[in-house]
């Protein structure tokens, strides 16, 4: 049989069993493996054990459930109370000001547990009522919690970026410092989309007026609520950066710095530990599937000798090699409508990857693009999962209709980060070779 026919084959099973609705992560491992059996053989299985075996001896892949029970305790310690009175303090008093002030406390949790969900919920309960209790139109207020959850997969530490380390064997830490830049850009971005906005439409996000602001010396008592988050962020950062430590050490430095948060706040309970530990045990498992998926969607991919034949198709796009990174970002970009991340990082890297590196790009700086669409998914409609987390936390009144419509200028933002981000791509490279 051809090797056109083979991968035809190959990835209509993988779409036909998606189509019923069976989980990505054993759908593709489990294809994955069958195609390994008729095309190598039974001994193909001991290839891809190997490589689970090398991965699972990663020190690297320790981080993980440290920065997923780092978010989990964060959740519930009431950190994102005391930064939202303080952001409310501060920006109350300019128009859009409270989004923007959102969207900082965004990339604030973005830095601290690097998971997206924990700073949708979060102000989508404390921030959104808020908003809309002082007249914000309610897509401009839907609009900014959206993207600024998204910002959590984007600003290290990242769980997309260590996957995405594991399986293109990339530095975590490189992957890290390249998030640091481009992840400030976008906060930048929608500040200034919403300043510009307001300016024109000032009836959708106005200030507070004079008698509700508050003084000085309130504003200046309320930075307190950011000395537990810069602890958090420099003892897990600012440790990588200063080679302190390597990202996994750091990850268990954030947990330290997680559990002295919920001791300040009182929060630090045995019902707290065993909920944050039971979740973290349960992504955890979750997440070694998925490197066996991605193992086994590797191997089976080798294994048919489709690789030249991609690279052949991709030759074929005009543009030369520009026109064959924006395709690959198109591609990404429609993927992320309809699947979660780590599928399409499962399904697309092992494609991609090798025919990044041959074309001469950096795959750092192709990661930081990689990440960048995934956040924008993560808002996408009509399937973007952080469209679903919010809709679990607004009030009745609030529709699925009006979420999908109010990320929608969002998205353009989003991708006008990433055209600069490919037009300038210093800005995901500098810190890495700086630091690194």
């Amino acid at each position: 049989m051809s090797i056109e026919l083979i991968t035809l084959a190959f990835f209509g099973a993988l779409l036909f069993f998606l189509v019923l609705g069976l989980p990505l992560t054993f759908v593709l491992g489990g294809v994955s493996v069958i195609f390994l059996y008729f095309t190598w053989g039974i001994d193909s299985f001991y290839l891809v054990a190997s490589q689970i075996w090398g991965t699972m001896e990663s020190f690297t892949l320790v981080a993980i459930p440290l920065f997923v029970f780092m978010a989990m305790v964060l959740e519930r310690t009431g950190v994102a109370n005391s930064l939202y009175r303080m952001m409310y303090l501060w920006w109350g008093g300019t128009r859009g000001g409270l989004a923007i002030g959102t969207v900082f406390i965004c990339a604030v949790f973005a830095a601290m547990c690097g998971i997206s969900g924990a700073a949708v919920v979060a102000m989508g309960t404390i921030a959104l009522p808020s908003m809309l209790e002082r007249g914000y139109d309610k897509s401009m207020a839907l609009g900014a919690i959206n993207i600024g959850g998204g910002l959590g997969i984007l600003i290290p530490p990242s769980i997309i970026m260590i996957l995405y380390s594991l399986i293109t064997g990339v530095s975590v830490g490189q992957m890290f410092a390249a998030g640091v830049f481009p992840g400030l850009l976008l906060v930048v971005l929608v500040a200034i989309y919403i300043l510009v906005r307001c300016y024109f439409q000032p009836e959708l996000a106005p200030a507070l007026p004079p008698e509700d602001r508050a003084s000085w010396a309130e504003k200046f008592r309320s930075l307190g609520a950011v000395l537990l988050p810069i602890l958090i962020v420099v003892m897990v950062l600012g440790s990588i950066m200063l080679g302190i430590t390597t990202p996994t050490e750091a990850a268990a430095m954030g947990v330290l710095g997680a559990l002295i948060s919920a001791a300040v706040y009182r929060k630090f309970t045995w019902a707290l530990i065993r909920d944050a530990s039971l979740r973290t045990f349960s992504l955890t498992g979750m997440i070694m599937w998925i490197l066996f998926a991605a193992h086994a969607f590797s191997a089976a991919y080798q294994s048919m000798d489709a690789q030249a034949m991609i690279e052949g198709w991709m030759e074929m796009i005009p543009g030369g090699p520009w026109g064959t990174i924006i395709a690959m970002q198109v591609i990404l970009f429609l993927m992320a409508m309809v699947l979660d991340p780590v599928g399409i990082m499962l399904i697309t890297l092992p494609v991609f990857m090798p025919i990044v590196e041959s074309l001469g790009f950096d795959p750092i700086w192709f990661g930081i693009l990689f990440v960048i669409n995934m956040e924008i998914g993560y808002m996408t409609p009509p399937f973007g999962f952080n469209l679903f987390y919010l809709k679990g936390v607004v009030p009745p009144s609030i529709t699925m209709q009006d979420i999908y419509r109010s990320v929608l200028p969002y998205v353009m933002v989003g991708i006008v980060g990433l055209a600069i981000i490919m037009m300038f791509p210093q800005i995901a490279t500098w810190l890495p070779g700086y630091v690194f």
